[in-house]
């Protein structure tokens, strides 16, 4: 027991770390999970991989709370109807994900999860991170804070995150490129991706809990708690890195990385495996 539950406290470091930077938190799951595999049922192992981001989440849900509650009493009026509307604007960039997502969500897994399809699509957006960053150097971001996003800019947001049901392309990763398309700032870009993971990942992970049941036995609950508490520490010194990174920085780093993690994860599954 002891085995398994270092096994899930180093799976909550990769989630902690990866669910927040744009490298795809799937493709390094992937990888992992080949060296250090759970003893448990595969069943179990689906579910554990997806709720783990549960932890992740309150992260986000706890370093901007002030943010993101309409109903702090520090806020004047202006600020709750603020906050009422970036709330509407995170719904709307949801819709698109979250009908796609529970129409095809089975397919999608029968379909694409594999060592294959993360490889690729770990380099392609690692080259478009790149492309991207290229593109608007010299020019000047419309949207520079998150009030001036309009309602159709966050359902565009929305169809890039629809991209990142395929693994291997980063949900964060995805919703970055899309925003900087459309003309945000790096900042921008990356808090409102933080924002629109909260409907998200919850939704995902009270989809898998459904299908899995709640039936644990009492070492999957450990299992779970640990790799949920070990996420959600290092997710909040992941985010407050990130966030103080590309004041100064580009994404062209992410995009590198992306690149060489694609070609070893491709290297392994096809030449070594």
């Amino acid at each position: 027991m002891l085995l398994e539950i270092l096994k899930v406290i180093i799976l909550g470091i990769v989630e902690g770390i990866t669910e927040w930077l744009p490298i795809s938190s799937t493709g390094h799951m992937i990888l992992v999970d080949e060296f250090i595999r759970l003893k448990v049922s595969p069943e179990f192992k689906e579910m554990f991989l997806v709720v783990i981001q549960l932890g992740a989440i309150l992260a986000v849900c706890i370093l901007f709370f002030h943010k993101l509650n309409p109903f702090a009493p520090s806020k004047g009026e202006k600020e709750k109807k603020d906050t009422l509307q970036l709330w509407a604007k995170v719904l709307i960039g949801c819709l698109p994900a979250a009908v796609i997502g529970l129409a095809f969500d089975d397919k999608i897994d029968a379909i694409f999860y594999n060592p294959q399809t993360v490889a690729a699509t770990l380099i392609i957006y690692g080259v478009l991170f790149i492309l991207v960053e290229n593109y608007n150097k010299g020019r000047k971001p419309t949207v520079r804070k998150l009030d001036q996003l309009s309602y159709r800019t966050a359902f565009l947001i929305g169809l890039f995150q629809v991209l990142a049901l395929i693994p291997g392309t980063s949900r964060s990763g995805a919703t970055i490129i899309g925003a900087m398309i459309l003309g945000t700032s790096r900042y921008v870009a990356a808090e409102y991706s933080f924002f629109l993971s909260i409907p998200v990942m919850f939704g995902a992970s009270l989809l898998k809990m459904l299908k899995f049941g709640f039936h644990y036995t009492g070492s999957e609950v450990v299992l779970l708690i640990v790799g949920m508490v070990v996420a959600f520490v290092v997710s909040v010194f992941t985010i407050k890195f990130l966030l103080g990174y590309i004041k100064k920085n580009d994404f062209k780093i992410f995009g590198v990385y992306r690149i060489i993690l694609g070609i070893l994860v491709a290297a392994y599954f096809l030449l070594i495996k």
